[in-house]
Order: C-alpha cells, then structure tokens, then sequence
C-alpha cells in the first residue's frame, strides 16, 4: 500500500522524468563503443562501461538481435551493428551545422558579453551567416553576408588553416581582386604560412587589433563527422576588455564552443589502440 500511495503522490514532471534503468545502463555499453572507435572484447567493454561482464553479455545478445552491436566471428570482439549505423547516417544526413551551432553561439555572447558571429567556407570565401551582437557598441564592418578576408582576418586565417592548401591558393589570388587593397592586405607567403601553423598549434586563429583597430577576436573551427571543417565560430570584442592570450578565457570560450558544436556533427578524436 505504501508504495502505492507514493507512485500515487509522484508528480507529473517526475514520471516523465522516469526513465527505464535497464535501458539507461545497458546504453552505457553503446556509448563505450561509440567513444573508443574501435571493436573490443567482452571483458574490456564492460569495464568501459562500469559493468560486471556477467552483466554486460544479456545486454549484448539483446542489441544483437537488435542489430545495434555485431559479433566478429574471428575474434569475438563487439562492434556498432547495422541499425546503429544506419540511425547514425540518418541523422548525419539531417544534421544543418549553422542550425546546430546557433544555440551555442548565442550562449557563448550571452556568457562572455562579446559579439559571436557563425561563418561557412562560401562561393567567394569565409562568409558571415550569422552575427550574434555584443552587450555594448562595437564599430566593425561585419555584417550577414560579409566575405572575410583569408590572410587578414581571424575567420580567414581558420579556414586557411583547415581547408585543402590547392584551394586556398586559388581563393588567395582573387583575395584582393575580390575584397578590395583595402581590406584584403598583402601577406608575404612565408607569414601566411607562419600564421597558419599557428592556427593549427592552438586550434584557434587570433587577431588583434586587425583588421579593425581596437577589436580581437579568436575563431574556432568546427568540424564534422568526417574531420572537415565545416563551420567557424569567432568571438569578438574590444581590444581593451578582451583577453587575447593564446590560453586565456576568450581563446578557451571560442574553442570549447567550436568542440561542443563538433561533437553535434558527430566529430570526435578516437583513442589510441
């Protein structure tokens, strides 16, 4: 009767907060998988998964018949099934990155009080899609649908970093054709190339006072399941007020954005072994 009048006396949120334990915990086995990239034996996955492997091989047999883990008949070794694979393709096909990153920009200016703007590799460049603005006045020449330049400017440079180095090359040239001597400041090969690496050394491109004076930004990169870059997340704000060390808040805000916004994509950095 006791625990009748309490299932009675449990709120409307409650239940449906209620999930099915057994469901929550043999998912774990599902999400070590995912997470080593690899298949395993029984032993090794249970213990990824914080399971007896008792415990582990019900579960096991269940998402076999399920088609979401498989059997190597080699090696006995456990691996994502058929029907895993075919919801992972499934939702990768209906993934939009600039949809899944906004909610993630907006938080980021709301959190930091910088401005945020969202930029895809277009038909002239770096293009602006979207531009979340800062909690106070910033003067740049950034707007919905602005091409950045590749050698002077942050977004520029992340995408230079990132993308196959023919194509690069070739949007180089028409840079400042393109943008204007204004906007579009020669850059000698090897600086380019210097900065590049520089990019690449700390997952984020930065500038600092340029192209406009008295603004910094970082721009982190957002990769998709295929390890491209796909999206670039800058973050950007008076110079004054804005931390523009390699490993200072601004940098680890812009790029922890850009690694939250990847793992959407289904980008990951499998382990070792």
């Amino acid at each position: 009767m006791a625990e009748l009048e309490n299932e009675g006396s449990e709120s409307g949120s409650e239940k449906e907060r209620r999930g099915i334990q057994s469901i929550e915990a043999g998912g774990q086995l599902l999400l070590a998988l995912g997470a080593q990239g690899r298949p395993m034996p029984l032993r090794e996955l249970a213990k990824a998964a914080d399971m007896a492997p008792g415990k582990a091989h019900p579960y096991l047999v269940s998402f076999a018949k399920l088609g979401l883990v498989t059997q190597e008949a080699s090696t006995g070794y456990y691996w994502l099934g058929p029907t895993a694979m075919q919801l992972g393709l499934v939702t990768l096909r209906m993934l939009n990155p600039v949809r899944e990153a906004t909610p993630f920009a907006e938080q980021l200016a709301r959190e930091t009080g910088h401005s945020v703007a969202l930029s895809v590799w277009g038909n002239q460049g770096p293009t602006i899609v979207y531009l979340f603005d800062a909690i106070y006045p910033l003067h740049t020449n950034i707007r919905t649908g602005t091409v950045m330049s590749l050698a002077g400017t942050a977004t520029g440079r992340l995408f230079a970093a990132y993308l196959p180095a023919k194509l690069i090359e070739e949007s180089l040239l028409e840079d400042e054709r393109r943008l204007g001597p204004d906007i579009a400041t020669p850059t000698e090969r090897g600086d380019f190339q210097g900065m590049l690496n520089e990019v690449r050394k700390h997952g984020v491109s930065r500038s600092i006072n340029n192209p406009t004076p008295g603004v910094s930004s970082f721009a982190a990169p957002v990769f998709d399941y295929s390890g491209n870059i796909v999206l670039g997340i800058t973050l950007m704000g008076r110079s004054r007020s804005f931390d523009t060390d390699w490993t200072g808040l601004q940098a680890k805000a812009a790029k922890a954005c850009g690694v939250e916004v990847s793992k959407r994509l289904g980008h990951q950095t499998l382990r070792a072994g």
